[in-house]
Formats: C-alpha cells, sequence, structure tokens
C-alpha cells in the first residue's frame, strides 16, 4: 500500500542568519550566532542576549524583503 507522508529534515542554519520564530515559546526574531551539531546558540537583536538551546527548527516557509526584526 502508498500512503501520504510528511517528512521533516533540520533546517541547515548558518551564523549570521536572521530567523523569525512563529508559534512556539520562544518565539520572535533572533541571529544566529552559533551552530554545532547539537545545538543553536541565538541572539536577541534588540538586547543582544544569547541563548543555548538544543536544535528544534524545522523550515516552513521563507519570506523575502521583509522588516526585521519587526
Amino acid at each position: 500500500m502508498r500512503y501520504d507522508v510528511t517528512v521533516f529534515r533540520p533546517y541547515p542554519f548558518k551564523v549570521g542568519q536572521k530567523i523569525r520564530i512563529e508559534e512556539t515559546r520562544r518565539q520572535g526574531d533572533w541571529e544566529i550566532a552559533a551552530v554545532n551539531e547539537h545545538t543553536l546558540t541565538l541572539r536577541c537583536p534588540i538586547s543582544k542576549k544569547e541563548f543555548e538551546w538544543t536544535k528544534f527548527c524545522y523550515m516552513v516557509d521563507e519570506e523575502k524583503a521583509v522588516k526585521w526584526p519587526r
């Protein structure tokens, strides 16, 4: 039998990348400060505070030429 399958892949983050996370407790605008095999370090563009978290994001959409940070 054949089925429709939804496939998720971790996003290949790059240092310096500007991102927006929506609909989670980490929502907001962030800059990628560091990436390693298991964690991401995100920097707030306003306060410049950094937070290291286990990788958790998957790409859903890309927006072109939008205001950042909001």
